[in-house]
């Protein structure tokens, strides 16, 4: 059996609960569809309450729950489960006291940001991260309550819709050092003052910041002189990336080959050039965040280096297949993940700027949280699509119709009110050769888009 993350009589004492029956757990869930056997179940209330799938958890493999209610197997009893999450989480920041540990945040790229990071953590030690998106006030003490004692390296991805979200996150990891990757129109409605508003908000990420931290910060962006002002009051030592002469990371270059790309850039003065499996320019500036934050949490650059240049686009945010026709083979790239007008215009021209034996073609589908600009947001898109030399754009969505109406004839391959209806139009429209890209955000269903043309695949058909 692996070493225990927590007994049960540690869980009571970060907690303040009572010991039911003794285990050891070695993982801890808040969800029964991802139980592992060993695991603590953290009954939450949600949709539904948590302890309703405590039999279903032990059935299992999870070997005790925290619960607030009694219930039948060993568990931990608390007053409140959810405050109970929040307090393992910093005892498990606590016990891990040597490790250094880092925290993302940003208007876009902050998940993939945090990930590549986490492949050069894992390259130079015992490294613990956030998985997937797990960002917010449920999944950031979860991913600290999952951290071994002998974490020596640990990334966390913080993320915010309103303020007031990150500051008490922040101050939970008490990061040694923060990056914020842009900042830019995003849960705009959610804000009075808009995109200022949005950069308060992300500068709350300097609140939980050790003494003597580094704040990793994009020159390239408009907030640049605010946030680093900032990161200075809170007693942070900037680190600045981007295009600029006066850049610690300074991006020289980027240059699309084939499937990935060649970083050219100078680190702190150092000429170094790197490849990278990523084809977005968004992946330049990128790396030059990567490479400062591995730097301030103690991993030297050739370990950065090679990570960068082994990892894998994530699922849902750029990452390509092959999809077989019976007459060739069309290149999908999968943005379906997540949009805004910033990762938009970036994936668009990152797009154009690709060699296709066919034609470029993009389905997009509605951005969402963008408040009364939404509409002009979205027409603007016209701009970057013909600069790119797309040659159709598929669209989805109330909102997207205002780039529909914006679109040259010559431009518009297909409109449909939802994703599921735009799907089957493109779906009909491709061929061999083309160079395929769907993006939108999660909320209008993008993945259906993806979904359908990867189902086109006459190999997943069991054909020949």
């Amino acid at each position: 059996m692996a070493d225990a993350l927590w007994t049960a009589r540690e869980i009571a004492a970060a907690t303040g609960g009572s010991v039911e029956a003794d285990f050891d757990a070695t993982g801890v869930s808040i969800d029964t569809r991802t139980v592992e056997p060993g695991d603590l179940f953290v009954a939450l209330a949600g949709a539904r309450d948590g302890h309703e799938f405590v039999g279903q958890a032990f059935s299992k493999g999870a070997v005790g729950a925290l619960v607030s209610q009694a219930v039948d197997g060993p568990a931990v009893a608390v007053a409140d489960t959810f405050k109970a999450l929040e307090a393992l989480g910093v005892a498990a920041r606590k016990r891990a006291s040597q490790a250094r540990r880092g925290a993302v945040t940003g208007s876009v790229g902050k998940t993939s940001v945090t990930q590549a990071i986490r492949a050069g953590l894992k390259l130079a030690g015992r490294a613990h991260s956030s998985v997937k998106s797990y960002n917010n006030h449920i999944g950031v003490p979860l991913t600290l309550a999952r951290m071994p004692r002998d974490t020596q390296r640990a990334v966390f991805e913080i993320g915010m819709n309103h303020a007031d979200e990150i500051a008490p996150l922040s101050e939970m990891v008490r990061p040694h050092a923060v990056a914020i990757t842009t900042v830019g129109p995003v849960h705009t409605e959610n804000f009075a003052d808009g995109e200022q508003g949005v950069a308060r908000a992300k500068a709350e990420i300097f609140a939980g910041l050790e003494p003597g931290g580094v704040a990793v910060l994009n020159a390239d962006n408009v907030w640049f002189d605010y946030l680093a002002g900032e990161a200075r009051k809170a007693g942070a030592k900037v680190l600045s990336f981007g295009s600029g002469d006066a850049c610690d990371a300074r991006l020289i270059d980027f240059q699309l080959d084939g499937g990935h790309a060649v970083v050219q850039a100078r680190v702190h003065g150092k000429a170094v050039d790197f490849p990278i499996l990523q084809t977005g320019f968004h992946w330049g500036p990128n790396s030059m965040c990567v490479l400062l934050m591995l730097e301030a949490l103690g991993v030297d650059l050739g370990d950065g280096l090679a990570a960068l240049g082994s990892f894998e686009p994530l699922e849902g945010r750029g990452a390509e297949s092959e999809v077989r026709l019976s007459g060739g083979a069309f290149t999908l790239v999968d943005e379906s993940y997540n949009a805004n007008p910033i990762s938009m215009a970036a994936a668009i021209a990152s797009l154009g700027a690709r060699k296709a034996a066919g034609r470029r073609l993009v389905a997009l589908t509605d951005m969402l949280e963008l408040g009364p600009l939404a509409a002009e947001y979205h027409a603007a898109l016209a701009e970057p699509l013909a600069a790119a030399s797309i040659d159709r754009a598929y669209c989805a969505g109330p909102l997207m119709k205002s780039l529909w109406d914006a679109l040259p004839s010559t431009r518009r391959g297909g409109y449909a009110e939802t994703a599921a209806e735009l799907a089957p139009q493109i779906a009909r429209a491709v061929e061999p050769g083309d160079l395929v890209m769907v993006k939108g955000s999660n909320g209008s269903k993008a993945g259906a888009v993806t979904a359908a043309l990867k189902a086109l695949d006459v190999r997943s058909a069991g054909s020949v």
